[in-house]
Formats: structure tokens, sequence, C-alpha cells
């Protein structure tokens, strides 16, 4: 059996042994599709993105505003039929998410908001990551929605998208995640969500698809290792590797555009009871010349 690095914080090391005893052993070549960056033990932030882009030999591109999450909507692998009923505001913003500003709702049920507390306590600050708010907003509150690509300084290419979403009004950074495309076992494509912890990371994959009305619709539906679903991914003291999948919890993203007005809606269940829902409000900034 696995053992969990012992230098770092016991809660770390618990939760990381709890992963190892009830998860998988994995490895790298049969689930290139899950892996992702790791972070370290001296805290996510903006201290991860220096560390990944030193760590893999690349560097930070300050050059362009128009960044996405994808660089194309094509990365997608929809039907032409969906492509054609995709809203093309909710393109825009999945290809030039920097050009957009984000204010953010969030509404807990109030039998999970215990559990919100103790993300916070034992680890969101002191790691500088999933930074839920513990508290309702009602009014949106304004992000920051920062997209760093990390380039191949050889050949320019962009290797790591990361989105850093911050509030505006106290710096507080919310989440860091790195996004991608991947393709899961069953040949369907998805967009793979990476939040880095110590020694692992968190990963949400998402199969895609569009709405009647042009939405683009983005579930974590799966029910084993190998569909879209949420994954725990870290590395022990001998440097193999293990996940485990938490098929009770989903995440369903809605992103719609209304009268030239984009919206999403992200749903947080477990055991299918809702946690938490995030109500998003996405204009197009205003840039200076």
């Amino acid at each position: 059996m696995g053992i969990a690095h012992k230098k770092q914080s016991l809660q770390d090391r618990i939760t990381q042994q709890w992963v190892i005893l009830f998860g998988k052993k994995i490895d790298t070549t049969e689930h290139q599709w899950l892996l992702g960056p790791f972070g370290g033990t001296n805290g996510i932030g903006l201290k991860f993105i220096d560390y990944l882009a030193k760590k893999e030999g690349l560097h930070m591109d300050h050059g362009k505003r128009n960044k996405g999450l994808i660089q194309s909507i094509d990365q997608l692998k929809l039907s032409p039929n969906e492509l054609n009923t995709l809203s093309k505001d909710v393109v825009d913003f999945y290809q030039n998410t920097s050009d957009y500003d984000l204010r953010l709702k969030v509404k807990w049920n109030p039998f999970f908001k215990g559990f919100g507390v103790l993300l916070n306590i034992l680890f969101s600050k002191r790691i500088e990551q999933l930074n839920v708010p513990i508290k309702n907003i009602k009014d949106p509150s304004g992000l920051t929605s920062e997209i760093i690509q990390l380039v191949d300084p050889k050949t320019n290419e962009v290797k790591r998208t990361v989105w850093l979403r911050t509030f505006k009004s106290t710096d507080q950074i919310v989440y860091s995640g790195v996004y991608e495309t991947c393709t899961i076992p069953s040949g369907q494509t998805g967009i793979k969500a990476i939040f880095p912890l110590p020694n692992g990371n968190a990963t949400v994959i998402l199969t895609p698809k569009v709405g009647r009305n042009g939405e683009l619709i983005l579930d974590s539906a799966g029910h084993r290792i190998g569909d879209s679903g949420f994954y725990f991914l870290l590395e022990d003291s001998k440097g193999q590797l293990w996940t485990k999948f938490i098929s009770s919890f989903k995440d369903k993203l809605v992103v719609r555009s209304e009268h030239q007005r984009i919206t999403a809606t992200q749903t947080l269940t477990l055991w299918n009871l809702r946690v938490l829902q995030f109500e998003y409000k996405i204009k197009k900034a205003a840039h200076d010349n």
C-alpha cells in the first residue's frame, strides 16, 4: 500500500492517505487522459503558476488580451448541427474569455454549509485554492477573470492555460485552475478543469452538449473511472500515482445567451442533493485603447 508524503501538513497527509486507501493506483500510459499538473506544499494561488512555468520550461504570455479557455470551439468535437445551434456569444466567451468581466451570486443548501466552513478552515485559505464563499451572495460580486497562457519559448505554442479568478473587492483567490480538453476512454471529448492541490490535484471532466436554445451544457455525470466526473489525483511518497473517483459528486454548468447577455448557472450536487449553486453574469469588458 502507498504512503502519503510525510513532509506536509497533517490534514493534507490524512486526505491523501484516504485517496490511497479507497482509490486506485494508476499508470501514466493507460490514464494519460486524466493526468494534469500537481501542486507543491507551499500554497497554490499565484505561486503555482510560476512554479509550473519553471518546472515545464515555459514562459507566461502577457502579449494579447483575447485569450480563451480554449483556442477554438472545434476542440470540443461537437456535431455540425450542434455547432450551428450553439450561441455565437457563448463561442466568443470560450475563445476570448479574458475579454469578459464576471459577476457572481452564491447560494448554499443550508444542510451542506458546514462542509463549506470546514473546507475553508482546513484547506482553502491555507493553500489559496477553492475559496468558495461561505455566505450566500445575493448581490452579484465582481470577479477578475484572468487567462494566463504558458507558452513553449521555442515554438510559441500554448502548452497550459490557467484561469485565475479573484474577488475584486478583496483580491482573494477563488479558483486557480488549468483548463484543457481531453478524450475519455469512450472516445468522447470533454473539458478538463484541473485544480492543483499539495502533491496532487482535484480534476473535473465535463462533457459538452448543446441545448435547443443554443446554450452550452457541460456535465460531469459519469459513474466510474473513465467517465466524466470528479477525480482526486495524488503522488505518494514513492512516486506512484493514485486516483479516487467521487461518483456521488456532480458538477453541471449551463452557459447561455439571451438578448446578447451571457449568463451561466453552475450546480454542484452530492448524492443527488444540491450543495451549492453559482450564478454568473458575464459581460464584455470595456478596455482602454
